[in-house]
């Protein structure tokens, strides 16, 4: 989840603790987006509608995972072709075995926060 620390450095109010990433038509069903924001790097995917936020970084290797295949929840780094699945940030293929980070998102009035 969302690490509050220096929460007002990274945009976000300490009483609301949440992030404006993007608007929803930024994001085409099917594909993710690389946002960068403070310092983090995300990449914030749309399936079907629904919106999933985790690090855009792989564990495995230097690969942008906003730039790799996503098929489902699963995405597929372009690197090494590991994989993970985008709900939960588990590893779903090797090479990767570090699970990866994951936010709660929030879509609202057609943009996508993550924080609570």
């Amino acid at each position: 989840m969302l690490d509050y620390v220096n929460m007002e450095a990274r945009g976000m109010a300490a009483d609301d603790a949440r992030m404006d990433l993007c608007a929803t038509g930024d994001v085409e069903p099917g594909t993710a987006i690389k946002v960068e924001t403070g310092d983090l790097s995300l990449a914030v995917y749309n399936v079907e509608g629904e919106f999933f936020v985790t690090d855009d970084l792989c564990t495995h290797g230097p690969g942008s995972l906003s730039e790799g295949y996503l098929d489902g929840h699963i995405v597929e780094c372009d690197f090494h072709n590991g994989a993970f699945d985008i709900r939960t940030g588990e590893v779903a293929a090797p090479p990767c075995m570090i699970p990866l980070k994951t936010y709660k998102v929030t879509v609202e009035n057609g943009r996508v926060y993550i924080g609570t």
